[in-house]
C-alpha cells in the first residue's frame, strides 16, 4: 500500500511538473533596462553579428540541445520575414563568459533586443513562431522600434 502510494505521488509530482514546464518554456518576459546594453556584451562575443534595425533575436544554444534546433528554425524564419529583425545565435559552451554575464540559465534562451540593443524581453526554452510574432508586436517592442534611434550599435 505504501509503495502505490509512494508512486501515486510520484507521478502526480511529474505530471504537475510537466504542465508548469508546458506553460512557461518559450513564453517571452519583459526584461529591465541595464547598462551596458546586452548588445554590447553580445557584439564583443560575436564580433562578426549585426544588430537588427527594428529587433535582434539573440539565441543562445548548446551543440547537444534538441530544442536548439527547433528555436533555430523558428527564429531563423522570423528574421528572413519581418523587416528590421535578424537572428543571431550564440553558442553557450563556447562564451560561458557571456552566458554569465547576461544570466542565461539555460539553452535555448531567446532574447530580444531593441534597435539600441537593450534587452526588452527573454525566453527559456523553444518558443513557437506565433509566440516570438507577438512578442515583437508587444507594445514595449513597437514603441521603442518607432523612436529615431540615437545610440544604436553596430558590431
Amino acid at each position: 500500500m505504501t509503495g502505490l502510494l509512494i508512486l501515486a505521488l510520484a507521478a502526480l509530482a511529474a505530471v504537475g511538473f510537466g504542465l508548469h514546464r508546458r506553460r512557461v518554456d518559450g513564453r517571452f518576459v519583459a526584461h529591465r533596462d541595464a547598462s551596458p546594453s546586452t548588445w554590447d556584451h553580445v557584439a564583443a562575443a560575436a564580433p562578426s553579428a549585426l544588430p537588427g534595425e527594428r529587433a535582434t533575436l539573440v539565441q543562445f544554444s548548446s551543440a547537444f540541445c534538441a530544442p536548439c534546433r527547433t528555436a533555430r528554425v523558428v527564429l531563423s524564419d522570423v528574421a528572413t520575414q519581418e523587416d528590421g529583425v535578424r537572428h543571431v545565435e550564440i553558442d553557450a559552451e563556447q562564451h560561458l563568459d557571456l552566458v554569465r554575464a547576461l544570466d542565461v540559465r539555460r539553452t535555448p534562451t531567446t532574447l530580444i533586443l531593441d534597435a539600441g540593443g537593450h534587452e526588452l524581453l527573454r525566453a527559456a526554452g523553444a518558443p513557437q513562431k506565433q509566440q516570438v510574432l507577438a512578442a515583437l508586436r508587444a507594445p514595449q517592442v513597437e514603441e521603442v522600434a518607432q523612436r529615431p534611434s540615437r545610440d544604436r550599435r553596430s558590431a
